[in-house]
């Protein structure tokens, strides 16, 4: 089975959060995503990127490139919804995205890439190990904004 990857466009956001609802169990309205795609459209620095097996979007992974002042850290990427459709694992196809994703970032100069990734996605895990991502000595931390 071949599968094909390239940047998304906005004719692609409904497959992508129908894929991503579908994944990770969210909610996310197709509405408000084709509007924030919208706004964010010509933000060089957001990427989606899409897999498709005849021409039916089956993984995805969101990359935001992160340019900073700060010498260590210089430019780096993260990568966020990273999924690949429970009906076509096992094809390498998560490998497969994460060097695409890995050719993309370092087309913009990133010196590293981070993954975020939920505890229960414990197969996931695996697979970014075996790609060469460690977990690091660090907390996530979030509060929400009101």
């Amino acid at each position: 089975m071949k599968i094909n990857f390239r940047i998304a466009t906005s004719f692609d956001v409904e497959k992508i959060i129908e894929l991503c609802n579908y994944v990770f169990e969210e909610n996310t309205d197709i509405a408000y995503a084709k509007k924030i795609y919208e706004e964010t459209s010509d933000d060089k620095n957001q990427i989606y990127l899409v897999g498709e097996v005849e021409d039916k979007i089956v993984a995805h992974a969101k990359i935001t490139i992160i340019p900073t002042i700060y010498g260590k850290m210089n430019t780096y990427a993260i990568l966020n919804h990273v999924c690949v459709h429970p009906e076509y694992r096992r094809h390498n196809f998560a490998t497969k995205m994460l060097v695409e994703c890995e050719k993309i970032v370092k087309e913009k100069g990133c010196v590293c890439m981070e993954l975020w990734s939920n505890n229960v996605r414990v197969a996931a895990h695996k697979c970014y190990k075996n790609y060469g991502f460690v977990v690091n000595d660090a907390a996530f931390f979030s509060k929400e904004v009101k």
